[in-house]
């Protein structure tokens, strides 16, 4: 039904030796053993290998760095633009609106509304081999709307009720700055020093709602990348290699029909709502019965109409969370087997089971994720300054530490996979499905505070879009850059890759969403109606602001605003 990972390798295989090995001789000199003459030694288990020896890729490397540095204002001002625009998965229109002319300026090529997402889009530059991918999230989550550099909750907008605005307290705001950036700068170096291959750019859109990656992947928009980069906020800069510790998902909707009829005579209707309560109950009992690492999520996103009138349609809306791909097809197996036990037993119907998003357990490529970690060597944790330092410890106090110790200062680098035995679950991102396409890592990057209050909350929103969320994505940027440069002059880096990813997992993907599921494109929309003319008063202006702080009137690090 689908095509494998293992068949497009070994389709690609000799165009890309050949690909590469043109690049090799592009204007550079490659040094031994890294793609012109014997090939490198195998580095020691769960080491990781040093620095190319070749003192020009090291120079380009430095120049980049220092090129990156310059950039930091354009960085600065993506972050604190798509923090402004608060926008919801699948609703980031105000933010493609913002970047594609960027990119386009640039001299990139770009593709909007890929795989039916309407803010979806990839822009491309260059032209043969090899093809690497950049990408990072862009949408924030609800009620997380939240003023930047200030202490305790204050939102950018007031409620309504008991209603907040969304906001970007997943730091989303912040990894398309280091993509654009990164590429901007490769663009101009790869013009200059005559190196060939393409760069391709994307957004995770609706990531929260892992909704879009895993329709990239099946519309076959990855079949040509060689190495995708991938980038996502923390406290710390570090990569990993191998299974991920968190779980892969499936979001599915099940919706139940029943009959009307009014609340006084309720023995001649039949209760959707019912059968919903019915599911979720089931679904509690069997908790007990499954696997620790599973997790299980629901809200009931349609319970009727009002009290007096028996609800017709209900919708309850789950995260089935599992540690596998093959555990994932079980636990959505056992969901319809108890969702059709509640329609039997309120004689209702079961009358639809909607994919709603879904994203593979991660597993990422040692090669790759090996020059990541000596590049964030090479690159460093951010000049903190003590106003950073204050700011953060501030939050950490204010979080509930007893020992607020402020900002990351050294390079977490790298670490590989959890063993099964210790593996409990956790969290999920769609990049997983990219992974099992092509060789992948994801570069945590350092632009937020450790320990500062739950994630998901606008208690991660308070830094980023202060000189925190600005220093840490320059790094990422730098990072990014660096690991390209390895990647467009080290044909063996990129062989490498392969090798381990036909190793490792070419063949085992199995995709969780089907030829006929499509892009849940309609979720969030009311949501940013409603929200969206309140926002945008608020957007972002660097014509006239040097930061959002400033616009803000927001003392930075005191947490008060003027």
């Amino acid at each position: 039904m689908f095509e494998t990972a293992k068949s497009r390798s070994d389709g690609l295989t000799r165009r890309r030796m050949v690909g590469l090995m043109g690049a090799a001789g592009a204007g550079l000199a490659v040094a031994p053993g890294l793609g012109g003459g014997e090939p490198a030694a195998a580095a020691p288990a769960g080491a990781v290998p040093a620095a190319p020896q070749d003192q020009r890729l090291q120079a380009l490397k430095e120049e980049a760095i220092r090129a990156v540095n310059k950039r930091s204002k354009l960085v600065q001002e993506i972050v604190d633009s798509i923090f402004s625009f608060s926008e919801l998965g699948f609703q980031e229109f105000q933010t493609k609106r913002y970047l594609l002319p960027i990119l386009r300026k640039n001299g990139f090529s770009v593709q909007e509304g890929i795989a039916g997402i309407p803010t979806a889009w990839m822009a491309t530059w260059g032209s043969g081999g090899p093809v690497i991918a950049l990408g990072s999230d862009i949408d924030g989550i609800p009620r997380s709307s939240q003023k930047p550099g200030v202490i305790g909750r204050n939102p950018l907008v007031e409620p309504i009720g008991f209603d907040h605005a969304p906001g970007h307290g997943e730091g989303h705001n912040s990894g398309m700055a280091a993509v654009i950036a990164s590429a901007i700068v490769l663009k101009e170096m790869m013009q200059r020093h005559n190196i060939k291959g393409t760069l391709k750019l994307w957004p995770g859109v609706a990531e929260e709602l892992v909704g879009t990656k895993a329709f990239y992947v099946r519309d076959g928009y990855f079949d040509d990348v060689d190495v995708t980069l991938f980038g996502h906020v923390s406290s710390g800069l570090s990569v990993d290699w191998g299974a991920a510790s968190g779980n892969g998902l499936l979001s599915i909707e099940y919706t139940f029909r029943g009959s009307p009829g009014h609340g006084a005579s309720p023995h001649l209707g039949r209760s959707a709502l019912d059968a919903v309560q019915l599911m979720t109950a089931g679904m509690e009992y069997r908790r007990e019965h499954l696997p620790i690492q599973q997790r299980t999520h629901f809200v009931i996103s349609e319970g009727g109409d009002q009290p007096n009138v028996i609800p017709e349609i209900a919708k309850v809306w789950y995260y089935l969370r599992e540690d596998t791909a093959d555990e994932i097809i079980a636990l959505r197996a056992l969901a319809e087997k108890i969702a059709r036990g509640a329609a039997e037993m309120t004689d209702t119907e079961l009358v639809n089971i909607q994919v709603l998003g879904a994203a593979s357990p991660q597993h990422f490529n040692r090669p790759v994720a090996e020059a990541a970690a000596a590049n964030m060597t090479l690159v460093g944790m951010p000049a903190w300054s003590e106003d950073d330092h204050t700011y953060a410890r501030a939050v950490q106090k204010a979080a509930g530490s007893s020992n607020p110790r402020g900002l990351s200062t050294e390079v977490d680098g790298l670490s590989g996979p959890i063993p099964n035995q210790y593996r409990q679950g956790g969290g999920s991102d769609d990049i997983g499905d990219i992974t099992w396409k092509t060789p992948t890592i994801t570069i945590r990057y350092p632009a937020n505070i450790p320990s500062g209050g739950p994630s998901h909350t606008w208690w991660s929103a308070l830094a980023m879009a202060t000189p925190i969320a600005h220093k840490g994505t320059t790094t990422c940027a730098a990072v990014y850059a660096t690991t390209v440069l390895d990647l467009l002059l080290r044909p063996q880096l990129v062989q490498d890759a392969w090798k381990y990813f036909e190793t490792e997992q070419a063949g085992r993907y199995k995709p969780l969403i089907g030829p006929d599921d499509k892009p849940a494109i309609h979720l969030n929309r009311e949501r940013m109606e409603l929200w969206r003319p309140r926002l945008e008063k608020l957007y972002y202006n660097p014509s006239r602001h040097k930061t959002y702080l400033d616009q803000l009137g927001i003392n930075y690090p005191g947490g008060k605003s003027s």
